[in-house]
């Protein structure tokens, strides 16, 4: 998710930035506190001001997808203290006994989130996670090449626009898509139905310029493709350097996300993950934070007192109509994750 990701430990990259903070970090460490996060998906300023604020080190790095992250959880080759899935992948993890229960004494910013996003399908009793940001996906496209706009997902199974079409690297995702413009729930465990999505990507492969996750972001920016799908946060920064670029979800509807800040299972400061993640549900840290990537805030005082035209409104906050037609993704059984990996294989092969 997110433009552009190098996956680095951010200790490197932090002493840089500290390098010329002017000793504002507090002498005492209080420990560390390693957290896991989407590429491009945090104000870094803001992990400086926590350190200072708190005493508390951050070691950060990245990830590309949920899939990503779930494998290197389960691999058991890093610890990580927070963690920052989409809905469905924290549902799985909960599931799975992954995550520990959040202390919520130690998140009294917890207040500041919207009712609505709080014990969702994904967290029914809300004991395991805190909303981050949530949003849309959507198709960005070029209407110098679409020869105008656009109102549904069949554009990416369109051969007029071959070699110009990007697509998720990603089996849900992808086959969430292929699900919606067919008429089903992005959530079926329908067999006929998966199978029927399968044998759609079968058919776009060809038409493909490549499978690809953040790297969608600078393919469409820099005009080397001019359709693809991807979230509605990073098109308004793509507007910035490539303002012909244009942003619909699909009359099919789509999926709306929520990604959510949680702490693994036998994490070793669980306290300071608990105090990240207070931090980053502040007013004034979430605004800036939603501000720098573009992506809707959960926190209730966010929306009222961000600045934004008309056009960027509409694009962060959609309206009731428009998001009547989204889904968000669930965690699906075992069986139907199975076939999702066996189709997955079989398509990139």
């Amino acid at each position: 998710m997110k433009k552009n990701v190098s996956i680095v430990l951010a200790a490197a990259m932090l002493a840089v930035i500290l390098s010329g903070c002017g000793g504002t970090k507090p002498a005492e460490s209080k420990g560390t506190v390693n957290v896991y996060n989407w590429g491009e998906y945090i104000d870094m300023d803001l992990i400086d001001e926590f350190e200072a604020e708190t005493g508390i080190d951050v070691l950060y790095r990245e990830y590309q997808t949920n899939e990503q992250m779930y494998s290197v959880l389960a691999s058991g080759g890093a610890s990580y203290d927070v963690i920052i899935p989409s809905d469905y992948m924290a549902s799985r993890l909960i599931g799975e006994g992954k995550l520990e229960k959040i202390n919520f004494t130690n998140v009294p910013n917890m207040k500041l989130i919207d009712d609505s996003f709080k014990s969702m399908e994904y967290d029914p009793t809300g004991e395991y996670t805190v909303p981050y940001m949530w949003g849309t996906v959507g198709i960005i496209y070029d209407p110098a090449v679409t020869g105008g706009e656009i109102d549904s997902w069949s554009v990416l199974f369109d051969e007029q626009y071959k070699g110009q079409i990007l697509m998720f690297d990603n089996p849900r995702d992808a086959f969430g898509i292929a699900l919606k413009y067919l008429g089903y729930s992005m959530n079926t465990t329908d067999a006929a139905e998966l199978e029927a999505a399968y044998n759609l990507l079968e058919e776009q492969k060809p038409l493909l310029q490549m499978y690809l996750m953040d790297e969608i972001f600078d393919k469409l920016e820099s005009g080397e493709a001019a359709i693809g799908p991807y979230y509605a946060g990073d098109y308004l920064s793509m507007l910035e350097n490539n303002p012909d670029l244009e942003f619909v979800v699909p009359k099919e509807g789509s999926n709306r996300f929520v990604d959510v800040m949680c702490i693994p299972k036998g994490a070793e400061n669980k306290a300071n993950a608990e105090s990240f993640i207070n931090f980053m549900c502040a007013t004034e840290t979430s605004l800036r934070n939603s501000e720098m990537i573009g992506y809707t805030s959960p926190n209730t005082e966010v929306e009222e007192e961000i600045a934004l035209d008309d056009f960027d409104r509409g694009i962060m906050y959609p309206d009731e109509e428009l998001l009547e037609r989204c889904e968000f993704f669930i965690n699906l059984p075992k069986d139907t994750l199975l076939k999702y990996d066996e189709y997955w294989i079989k398509l990139k092969s």
